[in-house]
């Protein structure tokens, strides 16, 4: 994978364009943590919730639940207990090997996270203040960053 090394003429001196890009798209995200924050919490859930739920389009073993989540097993079984309490989710035993256990989304749990992606797709008024142009180049750009995200998976 290329990385761009053109310098930033900006304030960071010597930054070079593609960490200064990185660092601008964070404090983007980061300044958006409240909202999220206020958003999950209305739906009683915390943040490894959330993202248990966005994580789960398609039944997956806890194992790989946890290296998405960068934690250790026992947090997925905590994280499962909650969603499973409120029947969001279930545990299923895989077809190939009945040890391992599924986690598959429940109706109730689709659409909670149906609900919660539209909630959280409201722009912020930073992006939705850019002009169409803009925020169709800015789209553009982030949907080929995702793309080589998802082929990396």
């Amino acid at each position: 994978m290329a990385t761009a090394t053109t310098r930033s003429a900006g304030p960071k001196g010597g930054q070079d364009l593609s960490s200064e890009t990185w660092l601008l798209l964070e404090e983007i995200v980061v300044s958006q943590r409240p909202r999220f924050m206020e958003v999950i919490r209305e739906y009683d859930l915390a943040p490894p919730h959330w993202i248990a739920l966005r994580a789960l389009g398609e039944p997956k073993p806890m194992g790989e639940l946890a290296k998405q989540l960068a934690c250790d097993s026992s947090n997925v079984t905590w994280i499962t207990d909650r969603l499973e309490e409120r029947r969001l989710v279930e545990r299923r035993s895989a077809e190939h090997d009945r040890r391992v256990k599924l986690l598959v989304l429940t109706q109730k749990g689709r659409r909670l996270r149906e609900e919660l992606q539209a909630r959280l797709a409201v722009p912020p008024p930073q992006i939705a203040g850019l002009s169409r142009e803009d925020q169709r180049t800015l789209r553009d750009i982030l949907r080929r960053a995702a793309e080589s995200v998802r082929a990396d998976r």
